[in-house]
């Protein structure tokens, strides 16, 4: 006879409130639970329980059963719709559970923003150590043998935040955690993952027990957690009564984590060392200095490989040529050997005065560097490249970094990154890529200088990365929205991408004609393939040396604006994914003249009235009259790539000399005084144009037809799109979060549709919120003080003006601003003078939102001694300008920073005075939060 396995109930409960058609499942590693198989999951059943919705599902398990699990949303097929944040829970029995016995699980819902102190950004960087430091795992096992009026509470808490050297203490209303009384209470052990645990063993007549968590800070007790106390009672409604109770706690409630950090791109940094731009071992100088200041955190712009055009264009640090390559500009030559012979030594020293300008020289800087790095290469690479060092790099990297060197080395052979213009290479192979990287090839040392640089980059980026998270700040990388058309992961991956199409953005505050950044947009069925595949490789590219990341255009991730690939601006859009306007759709409104909606409206009296007396040699060289006042555009000018074109190489260009812009813009306008746009690849489905109001094609048209097109502009633009752009965005984001750790933040600026910020919260993703911009409607200035906490507040950024450009150029903005922000009638300066960039930095500082993070030149301006330049020459990037040279440079060398101590005190004064963490900042006993113990009681 086989005797039968020891067996024992588990019960699962959860409070948490879902929507109709929603129900709770638990999956796990072991087959009981399904194998991480959802669909084969235990499902719960809801039960109210005064005001919660608590879900229950019991199992059967053998004795000694152990699994990771996790709590999922379903809908009524078990399609997963939502999961749980951070690490997979962790299931362990209590010693001493025996066969028949019955184990309550009372957990708790795991979002977003309690993970958040998980990622890598907390616990590798600003809470690093202490997890060593923590108090090692001590025995739970229970000292006695239970009795029938025994039931076993095993107490457990999440504490990522908790400084070296703490424990954690359970206190309440019962002797056996100390009767309110901290220094007797319940002492819990670490267990690693940031998770605390204790058993006690209560009688049932004790029950229920109120208690708090406090924090034991090395045997000093503090304080109690903030809200209410906790409270655990005995379910006997059940005809088996539990005999252990696994209270899984949630986190510590402590008071919000609030930080600080500075932001400035690599390129902007001035020091001693480098040539002409910033480079990546600067980053050292400036953690310096964000620690002196009190910063938590250094934030840079995009530093992939943009070499795509050979001229200054390639500034641009957003449209790259690779998503894995670095940029060789950042690269220090002087660190590519530590034996340098003596005349490149010199050709070093002179090229530092030659490139020591006011701005950034990109061409001559790049192309200084590459010299200099060849001659350093062909005395030294057989040395590097034998190296264990190097051949490890090359292992680990070379899915990237060979079709990286075979593209560069097509792109300077072909004089073109225009892949489709490479003849038999403009098809990408892996056979054609082995012989374009083949040992046996005589090109093979060009090849080979291309790994040598990434090599050197990556070491050089590495060495200040590590050295950013020993002095506990985050370095904080950008992740761009696009890719540069003729890029080498276009080249690589063509299906991956929508090649006829370019991104853009609709009118916003940046731009009231909208912007078109001109990269394909992406093809998301495909990479969805493969798990998005693509996309996790680039994250997990990323996280080799960044701990936190901003998201360039979230909403990018909901839905793209996405343009024809033949378009110049940004105007004349349409969303993808959207639900267009059906042609059936529009006949039941009584919509029926297509064509006249949806090709330029183009009458005499308009062309008169843009070209004056032009207006006939306008018309005679770029349209056609159909009828009697009406016009089309000929066919070689009737997009806006070819305006632009046909105006600089017309015949009859002279015609029109010195009013080529004027020319062109007027063209522009009547090319989209449009009211729909239809769909190329479905010519029954149309898009309502962005601000068709502003068009004469529409105030032409008759009041119903107008009524009609309103509704249905309102319709597309803020209603109809809601609920698909959600579920995108829940297909794609969760993959990026959950290929690494790191900390991840998203720029939500611009037209916000509703579903974006609650999707954002469920995904635990840090907005941001600049000032000038607010996301409240009818609101000209945001304030600071209203902002929510999972936010990133800054008074400005790189894609808009400083905060003392901005304050010089509009006088009654300035006016409005000083009355309503600052709260004073007099009349403003105007220059920004330190004392009102003070009011508006401290104004951040002192903002709920988890981080403040402030350009450079920001905070420079509390000093007039950095506001001798013109404001206007410290913008970054000027978005209404698709060819803006980034080439901001800073005046002052972040050594003469270092130097100056008053403002750095300055800085330092305003972290501390906010309650913000920095550096080296000295926890309390409480961690700086909690309600005190007065008499041994909360």
């Amino acid at each position: 006879m086989v005797k039968s396995l020891n067996t024992v109930t588990l019960i699962f409960k959860l409070p948490y409130y879902t929507q109709w058609g929603q129900s709770l499942v638990i999956a796990g590693s072991e087959p009981a639970l399904g194998s991480w198989n959802v669909k084969q999951g235990l499902a719960l059943s809801p039960v109210h329980q005064g005001n919660a919705l608590v879900w229950s599902g019991q199992v059967s398990v053998a004795a000694g059963f152990t699994s990771e699990y996790s709590y999922y949303v379903v809908d009524d097929h078990k399609n997963v719709l939502r999961w749980e944040s951070g690490n997979k829970k962790k299931l362990v029995l209590p010693e001493g559970v025996q066969d028949g016995d019955v184990v309550e699980i009372r957990d708790w819902w795991q979002d977003a923003s309690e993970a958040l102190f998980l990622r890598s950004a907390f616990k590798d960087v600003i809470f690093s150590g202490n997890e060593n430091a923590k108090r090692a795992l001590q025995s739970s096992s229970l000292s006695k043998s239970l009795d029938p009026e025994d039931i076993v509470v095993q107490f457990i808490i999440s504490c990522p935040r908790l400084a070296a050297g703490s424990t954690v203490v359970v206190t309440g209303s019962n002797p056996s955690i100390g009767n309110w009384r901290a220094q007797d209470g319940l002492k819990l052990n670490y267990v690693g993952d940031s998770i605390w645990k204790a058993n006690c063993v209560l009688r049932k007549a004790e029950f229920p027990i109120k208690y708090p968590c406090v924090d034991d800070y090395f045997l000093r007790i503090s304080s109690l957690e903030f809200g209410p106390n906790r409270e655990v009672d005995v379910d006997y409604s059940s005809p088996k009564p539990a005999r252990y109770i696994l209270l899984s706690d949630g986190s510590l409630r402590e008071s919000p984590w609030r930080g600080a950090g500075v932001a400035v791109p690599i390129f902007s940094i001035r020091s001693n060392e480098d040539l002409g731009v910033g480079e990546f071992l600067d980053l050292k100088l400036l953690v310096d200095w964000a620690v002196n200041s009190g910063f938590h955190l250094v934030q840079i712009l995009p530093i992939n490989d943009t070499s795509v055009n050979g001229m200054w264009w390639d500034s641009y640090p957003y449209s790259s040529l690779s998503v894995f390559a670095l940029h060789p500009l950042y690269l220090r030559v002087q660190a590519l050997s530590d034996a340098i012979p003596g005349d490149i030594k010199e050709e070093i020293l002179h090229a530092k005065k030659q490139l020591d300008k006011k701005d950034v020289d990109y061409e001559a800087s790049l192309a200084t560097k590459l010299k200099i790095a060849k001659k350093i290469f062909n005395l030294e690479k057989d040395k590097v490249l034998n190296s264990a060092s190097f051949k490890k790099f090359l292992s680990e990297n070379e899915e990237w970094l060979k079709p990286y060197a075979a593209f560069c080395f097509l792109r300077d052979f072909f004089e073109t990154s225009d892949h489709s213009q490479w003849g038999r290479f403009s098809q990408f192979s892996k056979e054609k890529l082995d012989k374009l990287v083949g040992e046996d090839t005589l090109h093979h040392d060009i090849i080979r200088f291309h790994y040598y640089i990434q090599y050197h980059l990556y070491t050089q980026l590495s060495d200040a990365a590590a050295y950013a998270r020993k002095n506990k700040v985050i370095l904080k990388g950008d992740l761009p929205i696009g890719v540069d058309r003729n890029s080498v992961d276009t080249w690589v991956n063509p299906t991956l991408f929508r090649m006829n199409t370019a991104t853009g953005a609709p009118p916003d505050y940046f731009d009231k004609n909208g912007q078109n950044w001109g990269f394909p947009t992406y093809n998301w069925e495909e990479m969805s393939k493969d798990n998005y595949g693509w996309w996790r490789a680039r994250l997990t590219q990323l996280a080799k040396y960044f701990t936190a990341y901003r998201i360039d255009h979230i909403l990018g991730f909901f839905r793209i604006w996405e343009l024809p690939e033949h378009a110049a601006t940004g105007l004349v859009g349409k969303f993808r994914p959207s639900i267009p306007l059906s042609q059936e759709e529009l006949l039941g409104d009584g919509i029926w003249d297509f064509d006249r909606l949806s090709r330029p409206y183009v009458r005499q009296e308009l062309l008169e009235e843009k070209f004056g007396s032009l207006w006939t040699v306008i018309a005679a060289n770029f349209l056609n009259e159909y009828q009697k006042q009406c016009y089309e555009f000929k066919e070689d000018c009737n997009t806006e790539k070819k305006i632009i074109a046909k105006i600089k190489t017309s015949p009859e260009k002279s015609l029109w000399l010195e009013k080529e812009d004027s020319i062109r813009r007027g063209l522009f306008d009547l090319l989209q005084n449009i009211v729909l746009i239809r769909d190329p690849e479905d010519s029954t489905k149309y898009y309502p144009r962005f601000n068709l109001e502003d068009t004469s094609s529409f105030r032409d048209i008759d009041e119903h037809s107008k009524n009609v097109i309103r509704r249905l502009y309102y319709d597309y633009y803020f209603a109809r799109q809601e609920s698909l752009w959600r579920q995108n965005a829940l297909k794609t984001l969760p993959v990026l979060l959950d290929c690494s750790d790191m900390l991840a933040c998203g720029e939500d600026l611009g037209l916000i549709p509703a579903c974006v910020h609650p999707v954002m919260q469920e995904l635990g993703l840090i907005g941001l919120r600049i000032q000038r911009m607010p996301s409240e409607p009818n609101c000209e200035f945001g304030i600071p003080s209203q902002y929510s906490y999972m936010t990133v507040c800054a008074p400005s950024c790189h894609d808009c003006s400083t905060l003392r450009a901005w304050w010089e150029e509009n006088e009654g903005r300035r006016s409005r601003f000083y009355k309503s922000v600052i709260g004073s009638e007099d009349e403003p300066p105007s220059r920004c003078t330190p004392e009102v960039v003070h009011f508006i930095v401290q104004q951040h500082f002192d903002a709920p939102s988890m981080w403040a993070i402030f350009p450079l030149q920001d905070l420079l301006a509390l000093k007039d001694k950095y506001t001798t330049r013109p404001a206007v020459e410290e913008t970054i990037n000027d978005p209404t300008n698709p060819r803006h040279y980034w080439r901001f440079r800073l005046h002052v060398p972040l050594e003469s920073m270092l130097e100056d101590k008053d403002i750095q005190a300055t800085i330092k004064e305003l972290v501390t005075s906010s309650g913000r963490s920095y550096p080296g900042k000295k926890v309390d006993a409480a961690g700086g939060s909690g309600q005190k113990l007065t008499n041994g009681k909360a």
